[in-house]
């Protein structure tokens, strides 16, 4: 009996096993054969909701047909035929979705949910239109996913709330809109709750009490959603759901958090996610009560604080993001002692000191489990520890941009799971160790922006077969120490997508290896030492996957092919070489080419725009290119910067720029260009530097450029213009902070408008046929007033301009953000120096000379303490040289020549150094060091000598009455000495009263002293 009720159980677990493989492992056909077919009512339901859907993609051709069971995104129950699911999420999901939280790469992550695919792609495979009500026909659909379509901000629909079964609702990131409805709180047996990034969502009546009835509710997602605008309340309403183990806060403007909560109900929390948020609280108290949490995100805050020893209370912690949140002092032992730990990040804050002290925590735990920590981004110091090598699980390693000191330690070879090392930006020396090659799993490496030294040789790479990923490279600023040093005939193990060498040593051949490395979508060999030409051949080996390229700052010869295949090629840079030839023209892709400082020579092709039709940034400049502009180039409507500087151009302008509606910069100087500026170069008003300077145009500054408010440069210089200087200069564009017009053939008088403009740093009008006064109101010029360095332009381009600065003409590009200069020499300039100049104090060239200038030099000139030129030469100036002139310690290079001064030279501080006595030449009535001229009551030599000899005649004249001199002061002094100290002695008040007063004396003295010193330091 035993064994047929053994048998008898055993037929049947088979028979149930049959019956079960049939249903989920065998197939669609033999799981359809035996399923049940969809309820008519239902099938019609899902039609009514098909025709008021918008489906370009096709998504729903497969909803034809009697069985709805069978249809793409729709699942029903086997038993049944009842529709139970239906999963209509957006495959191809909308780039640029930055609400992502940092903790999720923790979990493994479906391709699906996360592949950024193109905007078209996703655009065109949304569905769109409006939610048929017809859906309240699924009684039992429990399962609904809409997410990442584009329903064109239409509420959410209200009848959700009376889908009783459902159990998952997830419209996430699909532009629905209005306020979200009440009725949502009806859905008693939902689990699951994303309503994320939905731009124009709303709150409804400004609370979520509706939320807190969802007893049922496990995860929640309202990510992007504004929940500052109702304050704190939600939280109480979210404290409601003890059930929930998921929460996501993502970027939804909360400002404050309370720190206590009279009862916390949530604690069975496993994932809280609040990062992206405005909160500037502190850490809340009720968070640690939270003791089950797994992952904890607050990183893109403003927390502010040192770390709470109250953390040691999450000990399950598996995930840990601080990130960003300006959190201060020593990372602290309690964070290591979670031992539970996976993933930590705490970069982006102010930590400093060492890292002994998180080591130390781990160091107690049986077993650490860390697989990342990112400390980036911080003030961290002090040499590796050894403890570090400990971490043997570690995967990911990112210690970059800290003040980390010393080599790389040798222990580095334990942490062999590593798959990503970071040690860019640090103060790290010394030499590479070999043992960085027997990290075996590393893809990713990154040794960039430190002071490294030695030889790089195969052994230190000869075990790394899976990196993919390769940055390597000493500060710009320093000698290149570090060496590359490969067999000619090495190939190695790896095969790289991106390599970055900048500031070592490869060259000067071209390095070989790198022709093995057919799979390179990102080259980067900057400053590398190579003076060889490119092999053509690696050229085509690279083309099909290669992106950026950028070999420049080195002395690359010979010419590039001209005509290259490089489909995905985008950034361009073979600038500071010595390549010559005509352009290549490689790539309809790039949006960067960059070929400036060589020798390439030609023409411009005239199809440029066709060659390169999303060209957005294009350098030229410093070449022999000869020549027109093409016209064609107006026709790149996406080209921002426009750099053709220092060439042989010859010409006109284009005349129609009217399509250039993204052009920021415009750079032709030191060209043979000629013609006026178009009037359709104020069409756009994207424009911000304008430079022309050194070139042979002429006519009238265009009226259209008004338009172009944004302008900070203006550099017309060294041409042939004419005219008035325009009134809109300085009112309709105020944001200008270079202004050149020097060397050209301007008239009239200098606009009181320019004095608007606050931000101007550089005003250089010399060498035109300028007349009237110097405008009173320069002193409203803030930046000249106010000493910062602060550049008001933020583009990333190297502007270069000529200024004439102690005595010679100077050329900045870099440093060009200190200057701050004012010149306005060689002009027909009348009247006093405004005294208001006197206010400039941040001036550093102040240049009036070879003018009509008269009157006398302000007494406040001394108040320019970081004015380093002076020169108001070649004028009609009279009266003294104000004493104050000794305040100007940062004076070099002075020059009052060829005026009308008078009296006594200055002296002390930096005019002690200034010792040329031509700078006060030619004005008669000077006198004084550095002169020969003296001024009245000094001594001469000859004068000197007379007196000597007449000292001596009376002193062998009246030797005895010299004698009788000294004995009466030596007796004088004894009795006034005695009589004063002698009453001291005797009366007792007076002695009292007497250092009393030199009490008080010295109390004054010390005052005094204090209040100078602190002034000194105020302004020092």
């Amino acid at each position: 009996m035993h064994n047929i009720a053994h048998y008898c159980f055993l037929f049947l677990y088979l028979a149930f096993s049959c019956q079960q493989t049939s249903k989920f492992c065998l197939g669609d056909e033999l799981g359809s054969s035996i399923m049940k077919s969809c309820i008519e009512e239902e099938r019609q339901a899902l039609l009514s909701f098909k025709r008021d859907l918008t489906d370009v993609s096709g998504k729903l051709s497969s909803w034809v047909g009697h069985d709805c069971c069978l249809w793409k995104g729709v699942v029903c129950n086997n038993r049944t035929g009842h529709v139970t699911k239906i999963n209509l999420r957006n495959r191809y999901e909308r780039v640029g979705f930055s609400g992502r939280s940092r903790l999720l790469s923790m979990a493994p992550i479906d391709d699906e949910e996360w592949n950024e695919m193109d905007y078209d792609r996703s655009a065109n495979s949304s569905l769109r239109g409006k939610i048929n009500s017809s859906l309240l026909s699924l009684k039992y659909l429990y399962y609904l996913d809409l997410s990442w379509n584009h329903f064109e901000g239409i509420p959410i629909p209200n009848f959700f709330g009376q889908l009783k079964s459902l159990k998952h609702l997830n419209i996430s990131s699909a532009s629905f809109g209005g306020e979200i409805p009440p009725s949502l709180g009806n859905l008693s047996n939902l689990n699951y709750l994303d309503l994320s990034w939905n731009a124009n969502l709303k709150i409804p009546s400004k609370n979520l009490i509706w939320l807190s009835r969802l007893s049922s509710l496990k995860s929640l997602n309202l990510g992007g959603l504004n929940l500052g605008s109702i304050g704190v309340s939600w939280l109480q309403n979210v404290n409601m759901l003890p059930s929930l183990l998921v929460l996501r806060l993502c970027s939804c403007q909360i400002e404050n958090l309370p720190l206590s909560l009279e009862t916390t109900n949530f604690t069975s929390l496993l994932i809280l996610d609040l990062s992206q948020n405005s909160i500037g609280s502190s850490f809340p108290r009720w968070l640690f009560n939270l003791t089950s949490l797994r992952k904890l995100d607050l990183s893109y805050n403003s927390l502010g604080s040192s770390v709470p020893s109250e953390f040691a209370n999450l000990k399950h912690l598996e995930g840990l993001d601080l990130s960003f949140n300006d959190l201060k002092g020593q990372i602290p032992e309690l964070i290591g002692t979670l031992c539970e730990l996976k993933f930590l990040s705490l970069s982006s804050n102010n930590f400093g000191g060492s890292i002994q002290e998180l080591l130390s925590g781990f160091s107690k735990c049986k077993d650490t489990r860390l697989e990342s920590l990112d400390l980036s981004y911080n003030m961290l110091e002090s040499e590796l520890p050894a403890s570090l090598g400990m971490l043997v699980k570690l995967q990911n390693l990112n210690l970059g941009f800290n003040k980390f000191r010393g080599s790389i330690p040798e222990f580095i070879r334990n942490l062999s799971s590593l798959n990503t090392l970071s040690l860019s930006y640090t103060y790290m020396n010394g030499s590479i160790p070999e043992s960085l090659g027997q990290l075996h799993e590393l893809v990713h490496l990154d040794l960039s922006w430190n002071s490294w030294e030695g030889i790089l040789t195969k052994a230190h790479f000869i075990n790394l077969t899976r990196l993919q990923h390769i940055a390597i490279g000493s500060k710009p600023d320093q000698p290149m120490t570090l060496i590359f040093k490969m067999a000619g005939d090495w190939i190695p193990p790896f095969m790289l997508h991106t390599v970055t060498i900048f500031n070592c040593q490869v060259g000067p051949s071209f390095p070989i290896w790198l022709e093995s490395q057919t799979e390179l979508s990102d080259v980067t060999l900057h400053k590398t030492g190579i003076s060889d030409s490119i092999p053509e051949d690696w050229f085509l080996k690279i083309s099909p996957h290669v992106t950026k390229l950028d070999l420049s700052y080195n002395q690359i010869r010979g010419k590039l092919p001209l005509q290259g295949k490089f489909p995905n090629l985008q950034s361009i840079d073979f600038s500071h070489n010595q390549i010559e030839g005509p352009l290549p023209l490689w790539s309809t892709n790039a949006t960067v080419l960059d070929l400036e400082r060589n020798l390439f020579s030609g023409p411009i092709p005239s199809n440029f725009d066709q060659l390169f039709p999303l060209l957005q940034e294009l350098y030229l400049s410093e070449n022999p290119l000869s020549g027109v502009i093409p016209p064609t180039i107006c026709n790149m409507q996406s080209l921002s910067i426009l750099s053709l500087r220092s060439n042989e151009l010859s010409g006109e302008l284009p005349r129609t720029w009217s399509l250039c509606h993204t052009l920021s910069v415009v750079d032709v100087a030191d060209n043979n260009l000629s013609g006026n500026i178009p009037s359709s170069m104020g069409l756009f008003s994207s424009l911000t530097i304008l430079t022309l300077n050194n070139n042979n145009f002429g006519g009238k500054i265009p009226s259209s450029l008004q338009n172009c408010s944004y302008l900070a440069t203006i550099d017309l210089g060294d041409n042939r213009f004419i005219g008035d200087i325009p009134f809109w200069i300085g009112s309709n564009v105020s944001k200008l902070s270079i202004l050149r017009l020097r060397s050209n053939f301007f008239h009239g008088e200098i606009p009181q408008q320019l004095c608007h403009i606050s931000n101007l740093r550089i005003l250089d009008l010399a060498h035109n046929s300028f007349t009237g006064i110097i405008p009173k109101c320069l002193n409203n010029i803030t930046s000249l007033v106010v000493y910062e360095n602060s550049d008001s332009v933020s583009l990333d381009y190297n502007q270069q301009t000529t200024v004439t600065s102690k005595g010679r003409e100077l050329e900045y590009n870099k440093t060009l953000y200190l200057v701050k200069s004012i010149d306005l020499s060689s002009n027909n300039l009348q009247g006093e120096i405004p005294p208001e100049i006197c206010s400039l104090i941040a001036l550093g060239t102040l240049n009036l000379s070879r003018n009509q200038l008269s009157g006398s030099i302000p007494s406040k000139i001394g108040n320019l303490r970081w004015l380093e030129t002076l020169d108001l030469s070649h004028n009609h100036l009279s009266g003294q040289i104000p004493q104050s002139f000794s305040s100007l310690t940062s004076l070099s290079n002075l020059n009052l020549s060829y005026n009308n001064l008078a009296g006594r030279i200055p002296q002390g501080n930096q005019l002690q150094t200034l010792d040329d006595s031509s700078i006060y030449e030619e004005n008669p009535s000077l006198c004084g060091v550095p002169l020969l001229t003296k001024c009245q009551g000094d001594s001469s030599p000859a004068s000197l000598t007379n007196h000597a000899d007449d000292a001596e005649d009376n002193y062998n004249e009246d030797d005895n009455g010299g004698l009788w001199l000294y004995v009466s002061i030596i007796l004088g002094f004894v009795v006034g000495f005695w009589g004063v100290c002698g009453t001291l002695l005797v009366k007792k008040s007076w002695r009292y009263a007497w250092f009393r007063f030199c009490d008080d004396i010295k109390d004054k003295v010390a005052l005094a002293t204090a209040l100078k010193v602190a002034h000194l330091q105020r302004y020092t």
